[in-house]
């Protein structure tokens, strides 16, 4: 069975942002379409989760803030030292939450907010 809700990030650049979600998160690419030639759809796979990739040439980077991805990490320090090398902006660093999550808030390439969450 398909899942329920499929997020799925519009970009500019798909091959820039596969690096990052694959290079970030260990993601591993499920989907491709088409098969050859230029890329419109990359389906992803982090951790048990879906995440699309999809090809737009009129959407611009920036600071969309009309969503928020929340992703589970191992470590958030470990991840949140490699977001700048892979295009993004790591923020202000980690914070421990009361409800026991350490968070880091980051952007990706085009600015889309994302939460690195590690369980305490």
């Amino acid at each position: 069975m398909p899942e329920t809700v499929r997020p799925i990030l519009v970009t500019a650049d798909i091959a820039r942002m596969a690096r990052f979600y694959t290079g970030l998160f260990e993601a591993e690419v499920v989907e491709r379409y088409p098969d050859d030639g230029p890329l419109f759809y990359l389906g992803l796979r982090v951790g048990d989760s879906p995440l699309g990739l999809s090809a737009d040439s009129d959407v611009s980077p920036g600071t969309p803030g009309r969503i928020l991805l929340s992703i589970e990490v191992p470590d958030v320090e470990a991840a949140l030292a490699r977001v700048a090398g892979l295009g993004g902006d790591a923020g202000s660093g980690a914070t421990d939450m009361p409800w026991g999550q350490r968070v880091a808030h980051v952007r990706d390439p085009d600015g889309n907010a994302l939460n690195l969450t590690q369980q305490l």
